[in-house]
């Protein structure tokens, strides 16, 4: 993913405003399937605009820490045809390993790549084709739809022939849900 840019703002001794980074993401993980590109994390601590600490450049894993929030952007490929189920369950499985949230994957009866998070998610389709499916609906996005992901089980199917790029908010929360 050619020309992602982030711009993290800080501030000198002074007390003036400035750029502390200017450049691509800190960390990516799994590009070949797409990828997580982290722009910035919180751990639920006071902000300090004065260090010039990467708070991206750190293992990439799915879900913030408690209290804290992940700011990234994500890519899905689609998925190439005639691979059977069993190859993409092992693949996504593999993938959900090493973002450490194996255990995010609650019940996958539906696709693969279903996940649930302790998560609010604030996510924006900026290109693709892209379908959100849930255990009993599903919507088909276009650039610019916004979703509002409040912890349900869902997955992303990229439906076109082009990687889709999304970006997303996640904010670690205390959810109450019946499941």
């Amino acid at each position: 993913m050619e020309n992602l840019r982030r711009i993290i703002t800080g501030h000198n001794e002074d007390g003036k405003s400035i750029i502390s980074i200017d450049g691509p993401p800190a960390r990516i993980l799994g590009e070949d399937v797409g990828g997580l590109f982290e722009i910035w994390n919180t751990d639920g601590e006071q902000i300090n605009s004065l260090d010039n600490k990467d708070r991206a450049d750190i293992d990439v894993i799915l879900s913030p820490p408690k209290n804290g929030t992940k700011f990234r952007y994500f890519a899905i490929k689609p998925t190439p045809e005639g691979i059977p189920r069993e190859k993409l369950e092992e693949a996504t499985a593999r993938a959900f390993e090493l973002m450490g949230a194996a255990h995010e994957r609650v019940d996958t009866s539906r696709h693969p790549a279903m996940h649930k998070t302790k998560t609010i998610d604030y996510i924006i389709l900026l290109s693709g084709d892209v379908t959100l499916l849930l255990d009993e609906d599903e919507v088909r996005l276009k650039p610019f739809n916004v979703v509002v992901q409040r912890g349900t089980n869902h997955a992303w199917v990229n439906n076109g022939n082009e990687p889709a790029l999304l970006i997303a908010v996640l904010i670690d929360s205390d959810l109450k849900d019946k499941a």
